[in-house]
């Protein structure tokens, strides 16, 4: 099947590229020449330039699909439904074909033309009662009728970019009048806030208490100085989280979509791969960040404070940059950023500093080894030299949050770690 792959700009989705499946990760990738030589040609990946060299083709001759792709894919519950709804069994042979039937709404700025179709046909066979949104009370008790209207125009979007994972998800957006719909569901001219609203992973206390908890580091990480964006607090055991891929123009009306692209995508990783090397990561920041002295300083922090703070699921799509308005490319704001140390499934460390088979734990080694400019290597360690004081006051931010005693007093030798690192 081949889609057409559509580019959201000036309040209208513009064809920019088409995409077809060969088999299983390979597929041809092109952009449209109508597209290539319009006025305002944005690239639909860091990676991908408009007007550079065509696709790479593999070493046996079939084209191999664009990283970007994946972040597309459906996962968790949203896959697991769209399976259903095609009577497939998985594989990695249908993450393309996922794709092109769930990516209608995802985070960012991209969608495929025949998941909205799909999407489209989908919803003239199931009629939508509730039109007129929901209060957060009846969001946050289950309302049988907002369970619905969830069920309608959201099951497709679950597990999309942005939300991928294990943990159930889904995404609304506010109107003026402050209530809620499932945001396939809004007309953009009555958008007021988005959101992303997650669900426990399982239904132990462990479960629970993570997501109560990721707010709560939300906050710390916040007061630490790390980039963060809007809103995030839980409630009855749901966490709301204010996306930051859209911006509103009040005035004009106007939902502006931010382009969103996962790390692993931006370094031209295609699937779902493990244990990919954290310099492999800096190094594509350092090569697409408009500022990249900056943007390294911001994901070293992150992962010291993941370190420092027991999140262990960093993998690659954990980490997103962003293209904003004014073409500034950068790291987006923080998201996933929890104690999944405590999470029942026993989550390891994926991605670490490693290079040439051997691990740095060092500052001063891990930033000497980023591809870089020795003077972007001299601010970042620059900018990076009041950091282990930060780490050395994290038991006393946690408290300040309330965050909970049995849980500071665990990662007291994960603090430590991180600050012996960050002064290395």
């Amino acid at each position: 099947m081949e889609s057409i792959i559509e580019v959201y700009q000036d309040r209208a989705w513009i064809a920019a590229a088409e995409i077809r499946q060969v088999a299983g990760h390979r597929a041809c990738f092109d952009y449209l020449p109508i597209y290539q030589f319009s006025d305002k040609p944005i690239p639909v990946s860091f990676a991908l330039p408009v007007h550079g060299a065509r696709f790479g083709i593999g070493e046996d001759g079939v084209p191999i699909c664009p990283a970007f792709i994946f972040d597309l894919v459906p996962q968790g519950l949203g896959r697991k439904y769209l399976l259903q709804e095609l009577a497939r069994a998985d594989g990695d042979d249908m993450d393309i074909p996922l794709a092109q039937i769930g990516a209608f709404n995802p985070i960012g700025n991209l969608r495929l033309n025949t998941a909205v179709e799909y999407f489209h046909r989908w919803r003239e066979r199931h009629v939508d009662a509730q039109v007129a949104g929901f209060t957060q009370a009846q969001i946050v008790s289950r309302h049988e009728p907002f369970v619905n209207h969830i069920w309608l125009h959201a099951m497709l979007t679950a597990g999309t970019t942005g939300v991928q994972g294990a943990a159930p998800k889904f995404l609304l957006t506010q109107n003026k009048e402050g209530l809620w719909f499932a945001d396939a569901a809004l007309d953009d001219a009555q958008a007021y806030k988005h959101w992303l609203v997650k669900l426990p992973r399982g239904k132990t206390q462990a479960d629970l208490d993570v997501l109560r908890i990721e707010a709560i580091y939300f906050a710390i990480a916040k007061a630490c100085g790390l980039r963060t964006y809007g809103e995030c607090y839980t409630t009855n055991n749901m966490l709301f989280i204010e996306r930051f891929d859209r911006r509103v123009n009040a005035e004009k009306a106007e939902v502006i979509r931010l382009h969103q692209e996962s790390l692993l995508s931006v370094a031209g990783i295609s699937g779902f791969p493990s244990g990919v090397s954290l310099f492999t990561l800096a190094n594509a920041i350092a090569q697409h960040a408009s500022h990249p002295a900056t943007e390294l300083v911001e994901f070293i922090k992150r992962e010291l404070m993941n370190r420092a703070m027991g999140n262990t699921d960093n993998h690659g799509r954990n980490t997103a940059m962003q293209r904003l308005p004014d073409g500034t490319i950068q790291l987006t704001p923080l998201y996933d950023f929890a104690p999944m140390f405590m999470d029942p499934e026993i989550i390891a460390r994926s991605c670490r500093w490693v290079k040439d088979g051997r691990e740095f734990n060092q500052l001063k080694g891990i930033v000497e080894h980023i591809d870089t400019t020795d003077d972007i290597k001299q601010r970042v360690l620059a900018d990076m030299a009041d950091f282990a004081g930060v780490l050395a006051g994290l038991p006393a931010v946690m408290k300040q949050h309330a965050l909970d005693e049995a849980v500071i007093e665990r990662l007291r030798y994960n603090i430590e770690a991180a600050k012996e690192m960050c002064s290395g």
